[in-house]
């Protein structure tokens, strides 16, 4: 089965952020090439495209022969050299739970998940809520602004700040710190340096010492949070995790659940916007809201893809794939996949069942859905009851960024009912 597509515009970040998220691509590739060989002479890793919702969820169910081990993004030439350089350093040596297969990879979730079981997690409750309130009040009754910037960025910040023991100090901090982490390739964005590979150096050092600094502080005053659990956290076995292994565990708990909710924040509101028929029924039925978030991630699908290696000859859907190949599940478009969702351009606060891949599935289902589901919900609830007015004040610009996607600017301009 043969689809005459560019692998670009799937992979590569300016594409996202001059092009937009490539749903036509993958609506193509869906109906004529499910599983699609992409290759790129050298620019990128070559790969296979997984496209459809039914076979992403059974490479995710097979970690026996669909591994994590080489990490989770596809990578472009100055990455791969990157990486070879870093392999020599202790920040080379590192390993988060997303580059770890079973049984090693259900060992160490073990570590942080009793913190995000839906009871744990409902002490948050009153963090979310009073985060959300508190920035709605800062927006004033009407005006303009930059949504991202105000709100969707601001929000996730607050709630993991609070877990993770950021002093308010340093949220700034850590904020402009995980968005040259995630989008690199951004102009906007990265970090500057005239040497990139010891840019990328300098921003991990410094938040291995903004995240070891409270480290440091939870094991010397432990408390009753989530930042003092990975902290002190040993291993089934009794092993204590080691410095550059808890730092990891910071690290991405931090970056993944921070830029995530953010983008997803960002799309859904701008779909609210450009739907306002699906805003009037939020407003109208706060008990939708339930149903909203799932869709705000089903639309987002902030985690664009995730990489696996074959470890064994396989075949999918036909296709015969070698030991060592490449894939790349494409959550984003098993999102739209039409064998899946009714409708699935359109965008509907109802929708139900809604069986999206938004926080993965399978043995890495995201450890954090929980607390993201909640941020969200929180955040639409006080828009959903105060918003009297929200439409587009500029046209909205994406991040380049082909992993974690997401808008960069949503201008706004708003009327909101005081509290």
């Amino acid at each position: 089965m043969s689809c005459s597509i560019d692998p670009y515009d799937l992979i590569a970040p300016s594409h996202y952020g001059t092009r937009g998220v490539p749903h036509d691509v993958w609506a193509r590739l869906r109906e004529e090439s499910p599983v699609h060989r992409c290759e790129f002479g050298g620019d990128f890793e070559d790969f296979w495209a997984i496209t459809k919702h039914a076979d992403i969820v059974d490479v995710s169910g097979k970690p026996h022969l669909f591994s994590n081990r080489e990490g989770p993004m596809l990578l472009s030439r100055a990455q791969m050299m990157q990486m070879a350089k870093r392999a020599a350093s202790p920040m080379g040596k590192m390993k988060t739970i997303i580059e770890m297969d079973p049984p090693e990879h259900r060992t160490v979730r073990q570590v942080a998940s009793p913190f995000f079981t839906p009871r744990s997690i409902r002490r948050l409750d009153q963090i979310v809520t009073e985060s959300a309130r508190s920035l709605v009040d800062s927006l004033g009754e009407e005006g303009e602004c930059d949504f991202v910037e105000k709100v969707s960025q601001r929000h996730p910040l607050r709630v993991l700040a609070t877990l993770l023991g950021i002093d308010r100090e340093d949220e700034e901090k850590v904020l402009h710190l995980t968005q040259q982490l995630f989008a690199g390739d951004d102009p906007d964005l990265q970090r500057k340096g005239e040497n990139r590979e010891q840019a990328q150096l300098e921003l991990g050092m410094e938040l291995y010492q903004l995240f070891d600094r409270i480290i440091q502080d939870r094991r010397a005053r432990p408390r009753e949070d989530l930042a003092t659990l990975l902290a002190t956290a040993k291993l089934p076995g009794g092993e204590p995790l080691g410095p550059i292994e808890t730092f990891g565990y910071y690290l991405i708990v931090f970056t993944a659940g921070h830029d995530t909710t953010r983008n997803a924040l960002s799309s859904g509101f701008a779909a609210l916007i450009e739907n306002p028929d699906q805003l009037e029924l939020l407003k109208r039925h706060p008990e939708l809201s339930k149903s909203a978030t799932e869709e705000v991630v089903r639309w987002a699908s902030p985690v664009n893809h995730m990489k696996r290696q074959v470890l064994e000859d396989v075949e999918v859907r036909g296709q015969k794939i070698r030991a060592g190949d490449y894939l790349a599940l494409f959550y984003a478009s098993a999102n739209r996949d039409s064998d899946v969702f009714d409708a699935p351009f359109r965008f509907d606060v109802t929708r139900r069942p809604n069986r999206h891949l938004g926080f993965g599935t399978g043995e890495h289902f995201c450890l954090g859905a929980h607390v993201a589901r909640m941020s969200i919900r929180a955040l639409l609830q006080e828009l959903g009851a105060r918003a009297l007015r929200f439409e587009l004040a500029g046209e909205p610009s994406q991040i380049h960024a082909s992993f974690v996607v997401g808008l960069k600017k949503l201008p706004v301009r708003y009327a909101l009912r005081a509290r």
